[in-house]
């Protein structure tokens, strides 16, 4: 019996970690005023939990339960680690080294007597505190983290790791680098922001507009992660793509800005077809195969609305274009009614508004919906003989795709093989071993 009431809540504590320990750590970033202190409280209140959760139960509200606890226990190391400091040299050399390891404590990253009268104010009490008030913390840690004294690719990176609890593998393969080469670029963000005291708030109204477009740009890499995982064996991560909706709402609310709408007009769309993308067993299912009847409507009647608000307002930008692609694919009746003209009409438009590889190549497949596997393959090729996108598994899939339709068997199973060299994830890996099982052999 005992042993079945620790296991259910181990199983508790773990889902409470995968639910809320972002949350909780963005709090306690607010609270504590520094990343590596609040990682550690963070770690220190769940231990606790596995301690105390079986002999007292599990608290009515967790999230402010490990609040608090971890909190406390950062004060209570801040405490002896002043403590420890205070003493004269001579008791400090006098010591046992025993003493010293029991003593020592995480270094809290140069905080003052004035930052711990501050910590143990009742005022920072996160009881003090309710659900409401503290709902926005990781909305701050954000903009703490796109702050503009770091440099681009280190916002984003800083971001995805403190906010969302990406692993560094996972973001390095968003940014095509290597794991050891983004811990680096996260671990000097942080000295960054500890060093320049850059402050954890949002924004003012004056400066919020600027400052949006990093946001924005985390917000999409952290919902790209959830809608088409990077790796492992699910094709989606609901729980990522769902946390950055609701990053993304959040943002409306605070600044009703288009891209903004554009950008949650955007997840929203492409969420609407969650249910759809993939078979009972996980299988990837195309889009002109899927079941429309699955498509969730009020998503897309949410995301059309918002892409009209945003179009109308003649100050959009590349997500509320992506955002109005994304409409016309969901609001076609069925795939053979898709408007191709009105498709590529708008790829033209963002390519001049934001011109990269990856649009280039999704207007090349949309050419050749419109006007033929042949077209889309020149178009395709042109990309991948210029360098860009050699190392990119779609490219090569769309190539073999686009040869398969025309019978070039022998091209198509050539990049079959290299799409399935580069691609991560199981499902995608399984497709496209599939469609390589299916060309005839020559």
């Amino acid at each position: 019996m005992a042993e079945n009431l620790s296991g259910s809540i181990s199983a508790t504590v773990d889902a409470v970690y995968r639910s809320d320990s972002r949350r909780v750590f963005a709090t306690l970033v607010r609270l504590l005023g520094d990343f590596d202190v609040a990682e550690e409280a963070l770690h220190d209140a769940f231990r606790a939990a596995l301690e105390q959760w079986p002999r007292e139960g599990v608290p009515a509200n967790p999230r402010a339960w490990l609040v608090s606890t971890g909190r406390f226990k950062a004060i209570d190391s801040i405490r002896r680690r002043a403590r420890f400091v205070a003493l004269p040299p001579e008791l400090l050399e006098g010591m046992e080294g025993s003493e010293r390891e029991t003593d020592a404590a995480p270094d809290p990253g140069g905080l003052s007597p004035a930052d711990l009268e501050h910590f143990t104010s009742t005022d920072s009490d996160p009881s003090t505190f309710d659900a409401d008030s503290v709902e926005d913390d990781r909305l701050r840690l954000i903009f703490t983290c796109c702050h503009p004294s770091l440099a681009a690719d280190a916002q984003i990176a800083l971001t995805l790791r403190e906010v969302c609890g990406l692993t560094t593998e996972e973001i390095a393969h968003a940014f095509l680098t290597t794991p050891p080469t983004l811990a680096q670029r996260i671990v000097r963000a942080k000295g960054k922001i500890r060093d320049a005291r850059i402050p954890y708030e949002v924004p003012t109204r004056e400066t919020l507009p600027e400052r949006l477009d990093a946001v924005l740009r985390v917000i999409y890499l952290v919902f790209n992660e959830g809608y088409s995982a990077s790796s492992g064996g699910s094709l989606t991560r609901h729980d990522v793509s769902a946390e950055a909706v609701r990053l993304g709402r959040l943002l409306v609310e605070l600044l009703p800005e288009p891209e903004a709408m554009g950008l949650l007009a955007l997840m929203l769309l492409h969420e609407s077809r969650r249910a759809a993308r993939s078979s009972p067993d996980g299988e990837i299912i195309l889009l002109e195969a899927q079941d429309r009847s699955l498509w969730d409507r009020a998503r897309i009647e949410e995301g059309s609305q918002l892409v009209q608000r945003a179009l109308t307002s003649r100050r959009f930008g590349p997500y509320s274009l992506q955002a109005a692609i994304a409409a016309v694919h969901a609001e076609a009746p069925d795939f053979a009614s898709t408007d191709w003209d009105e498709v590529v009409g708008l790829y033209d438009v963002l390519l001049r508004v934001d011109p990269s590889p990856v649009i280039e190549l999704n207007r090349a497949v949309a050419v050749a919906m419109r006007d033929g596997p042949a077209a889309g393959l020149a178009l395709v090729e042109t990309i991948l003989d210029r360098g860009d996108l050699a190392d990119y598994h779609l490219a090569h899939s769309a190539r073999a795709d686009l040869c398969r339709r025309l019978g070039r068997t022998a091209e198509a199973r050539a990049s079959y093989q290299r799409a399935l060299e580069l691609a991560r994830q199981e499902p995608e890996r399984r497709f496209l071993a599939r469609r390589l099982g299916e060309l005839p052999v020559q």
